[in-house]
């Protein structure tokens, strides 16, 4: 469709040990390719044009798209100018445009390659063109089970769609829209909507509030997302699609894009489909970035005691190519946010574990606390995402790199971004002048407590250790808001595992979604992944629909259901045994037949001890996962792990506070 760029999805190479996750593992890095070029007339229908770039989405192209290397640019998505650095073929080069009849060396992968949504009157003659060129449409059962899988989806593969009706559609997904926004992650949101003739006679339409006002619903959107594109005149059409885009990949956070029901097949000039939309990041001004890069240093050099920790922006701005950099060259420790897990090799010698404050391991919280300087990469200090701010570090002793600013003790420096400045530090910093604390760095293990063995009853401190050792490389494990988000704090990962949780925004039963996105789009990108979703039964409930649509994708991820009756983590903040805190109790077995798992070869288990949990995690079958698999794990509904605890109490007293 006219509203995609096109992506080719590569392999990551790190050659460093903290850097393992090979050209065998993953996770997959999307980089961009361009646009199409169009036939020779400029002109054409709009429809014609969304059927075009269709099948550009689709086809296998013979590329050279590389930049320094054959094998794979280490800064592919990161430092990639297509509009600079765009090479064909060499079966193209004499036509200056690609040549779908070139030799094809192996198949290339192109990136968004599944669309979810829910069809309805407004969006049905674009939706058309999706089938008809090899794109797959995900229909899902709501629109916000679609966000959230979209979500998942391009954390996993680098960038989504979704395709919503206008109002009651767009309404339904915009909670998920909005977690996207708030975690930082670029979803392209399509919402068709009445035609501009109905649009501009006000006519009292479905969908609408009665008032003839049309802009409702997009200024609504407004607050979360970086772009809004309405398509109301062919002139501007790709100029508008285009900039959305690059915002969306830029800024890596949702764009809207409004598409009318009589655009769909109006004519448009096609000159600038030629040119490949520039997804290059801004540079930093040279001056400014010699003179934070001087000062950074003057600390660094200074400091007995520096460690390096990163958070999710790293991830979610592509910089983690720098930032292994700089942890390879520098030799200092490095600890993870929660949000910032798996952002890291946990085999690495110089991880140390995940830092959450007072939530923390007692080693953990010891070293961090200890340090005289933290470099924060990509940080979110959000409630959760600090144990509750009970972080102890000073922010005298704190530089935090972030995507469109440093901040050095108290001096701020806009515009200085992470990813020129983690580069300039891998090539300026002598690290001869560094000083690495005699302290050991903790090491990362999962440790089943004595106290859980003595017991057959299936404990949070037993759980999570002994899935850590479950895990396989490569694995996508998802986390669900509640007891699955802090206990996963204390697994520790094989190299090139992706950790999928929604700390920051928190909206419950997104991590099935997200599953079933993040699932897809490890199919999508071909190889042999599994998806684990951990969700406790309350969460579950919201959402439990999707598990359908990935019985009909032929998606086998492996859901683990905590049942424990209830909502854990609010029975900690506030009610532990109010009736409001209390859900249904539902049979997960026959909800799974109800839904076809039948005839999929879907399978359940029920497990209530442990022994149970390690006979089932060792079996050969169970770990293969090549069915969906549904597990009941049967946990004391009072029992959470020890870092929801302490960040439950900070929760409670934050919301009892008084102005």
């Amino acid at each position: 469709m006219l509203l995609f760029t096109v992506y080719r999805t590569v392999k990551p190479r790190y050659t460093s040990t903290l850097g393992s996750r090979s050209a065998a593992g993953l996770p997959m890095v999307s980089r961009p390719l361009g646009a199409l070029t169009l036939k020779k007339d400029a002109h054409g229908s709009f429809r014609r044009i969304i059927h075009q770039l269709c099948l550009y989405l689709t086809r296998r192209w013979c590329t050279a798209v590389y930049l320094r290397t054959v094998v794979f640019d280490r800064n592919n998505t990161v430092g990639y100018k297509p509009n600079l650095h765009h090479r064909m073929s060499p079966a193209a080069s004499a036509t200056g445009k690609l040549d779908a009849e070139a030799p094809v060396p192996g198949r290339i992968q192109i990136g968004c390659d599944s669309v979810h949504g829910v069809p309805g009157d407004f969006n049905l003659v674009a939706l058309d063109y999706v089938p008809k060129t090899g794109l797959k449409w995900v229909g899902n059962c709501n629109e916000l089970n679609a966000a959230y899988a979209a979500d998942g989806y391009a954390r996993v593969k680098g960038i989504s769609a979704i395709v919503t009706t206008f109002g009651v559609g767009e309404l339904s997904a915009i909670n998920g829209i909005a977690g996207a926004f708030s975690e930082q992650v670029p979803v392209v949101h399509i919402v068709g909507t009445p035609s501009t003739v109905s649009q501009r006679s006000g006519m009292l339409l479905h969908h609408t509030l009665g008032n003839g006002d049309f802009n409702v619903f997009s200024d609504m959107s407004k607050q979360i997302s970086c772009a809004i594109a309405k398509i109301t005149h062919a002139d501007d059409a790709a100029s508008l699609i285009d900039n959305a885009l690059r915002e969306c990949w830029v800024q890596s956070r949702p764009v809207y894009i409004a598409l009318p029901t009589d655009m769909v097949q109006k004519k448009v000039e096609g000159k600038r489909l030629q040119t490949p939309i520039d997804l290059s990041y801004p540079e930093n001004d040279p001056e400014k970035e010699k003179y934070v890069l001087d000062v950074i240093l003057k600390y660094l050099y200074a400091a007995k005691d520096p460690i390096i920790l990163v958070d999710s922006c790293a991830i979610r701005h592509r910089v983690l190519d720098e930032t292994h950099d700089f942890i390879e060259k520098s030799g200092l420790p490095v600890f993870v946010a929660p949000m910032g897990k798996s952002a890291i090799n946990e085999s690495h010698p110089n991880y140390g574990g995940v830092y959450a404050g007072e939530g923390s391991l007692p080693e953990v919280k010891k070293r961090v606390d200890a340090a005289d300087l933290v470099l924060n990469i990509g940080a979110i200090k959000s409630d959760f995402n600090t144990g509750g701010f009970s972080y102890k570090t000073s922010q005298l002793n704190t530089i935090d790199l972030h995507s469109t600013y440093t901040k050095v003790r108290y001096s701020e420096y806009p515009g200085v971004n992470m990813r020129g400045l983690l580069r300039g530090l891998v090539k300026s910093i002598d690290t001869t002048k560094l000083t690495r604390s005699a302290s050991p760095v903790p090491v990362v293990k999962n440790r089943v407590s004595e106290a859980s063995g003595k017991s057959e009853i299936i404990t949070q401190a037993m759980i999570w250790p002994t899935v850590g050792e479950f895990f396989e490389e490569n694995d996508i494990v998802v986390t669900e808001t509640g007891t699955a988000n802090f206990g996963i704090w204390e697994t520790k990962f094989p190299p090139g595992v992706t950790a999928l949780s929604q700390v920051l925004w928190g909206s419950i039963g997104w991590s099935v979604g997200a599953c079933q996105g993040a699932a897809l789009a490890a199919a999508d990108a071909g190889g042999k992944r599994r998806t684990i979703l951990f969700v406790g039964d309350g969460s579950f409930q919201l959402t439990a629909q999707e598990v359908s649509t990935m019985l009909r994708l032929d998606l086998k991820p492996i859901i683990f259901i905590i049942c424990n009756d209830g909502y854990t983590i609010e029975r900690y903040i506030h009610g532990m045994d109010a009736g409001y805190n209390d859900i249904a109790t539902w049979k997960h077995k026959s909800l799974v037949d109800a839904f076809g798992g039948a005839a999929k070869g879907a399978k359940t288990y029920q497990v209530k001890t442990q022994r149970e949990v390690r006979d089932l995690l060792n079996d050969k079958e169970f770990k293969a996962a090549n069915v969906l698999q549904l597990v009941e794990l049967f946990i004391p509904k009072e029992d959470a792990p020890a870092g929801l605890k302490m960040t439950a109490q900070s929760s409670a007293k934050t919301n009892s506070s008084e102005a």
